[in-house]
């Protein structure tokens, strides 16, 4: 196993948090119930088991629980998007937990454990966007027609993670990868199995970090 190791420079940018609201999302006057929009929040958070204090779940049953508990997502890559989409985006835009600067989420392998201020977390699942991503895009200014196709073939959906250790984090506390699993599935890789590659599926199946909703939905 590699000795842990801190990439150049790599930290949490942001700690991003949003409670459950209703908005005007879901046409015909009934609004969505949604935590999708988060903003950054200062001094140090807590994150537990099921996430971080402060901050909520709409549909647990998609977006929550122990296998889904942080989202991280890049500075870099939402840099990328705001280029593309023409316009600007902020940490937490997209709905992340933490913004990451330094290091590539994406590139990360499923199974990855990461110290994020005084909290452990392992990669174990990705995000698959839903219409409440598109929404969201759209009510930032952006171009939201074919948003789902084009962050699908984009390939970059930012992991979720695992909480292994309580603890809290802040913004600007270092990233530190303390442990990467002896195989070669990345987050993109991951992204690319569930989405179109189906006959590689046994490849992640054999992923001791898969979480067993995932698994599920892979045999099933």
């Amino acid at each position: 196993m590699p000795p842990p190791s801190s990439e150049t420079g790599a930290r949490v940018l942001s700690v991003n948090c949003g409670p459950v609201r209703k908005v005007a999302w879901g046409g015909r006057g009934r609004g969505t119930r949604t935590a999708i929009v988060k903003t950054p929040v200062l001094g140090p958070v807590h994150i537990g088991r099921l996430g971080l204090v402060g901050d909520d779940q709409a549909d647990p049953a998609h977006h929550g629980g122990p296998d889904k508990a942080v989202y991280a997502f890049a500075h870099e890559d939402l840099q990328r998007w705001a280029g593309e989409l023409g316009g600007s985006l902020v940490p937490g835009d997209f709905g992340e937990n933490l913004t990451t600067v330094g290091i590539d989420p994406n590139g990360a392998l499923v199974g990855e454990r990461w110290r994020v201020g005084t909290a452990l977390l392992e990669i174990c699942s990705i995000r698959t966007p839903c219409h409440k991503f598109r929404a969201r895009i759209g009510d930032l200014g952006l171009p939201s027609a074919g948003w789902l196709k084009r962050f699908v073939a984009d390939g970059r959906p930012g992991p979720y993670f695992r909480v292994l250790e309580e603890g809290s984090v802040s913004a600007g506390d270092p990233i530190v990868v303390e442990h990467r699993p002896d195989h070669l599935i990345t987050v993109s890789e991951m992204f690319l199995i569930v989405t179109a590659q189906r006959e590689r599926r046994p490849e992640l199946l054999a992923l001791d970090a898969l979480p067993e909703s995932v698994r599920a939905k892979l045999v099933g």
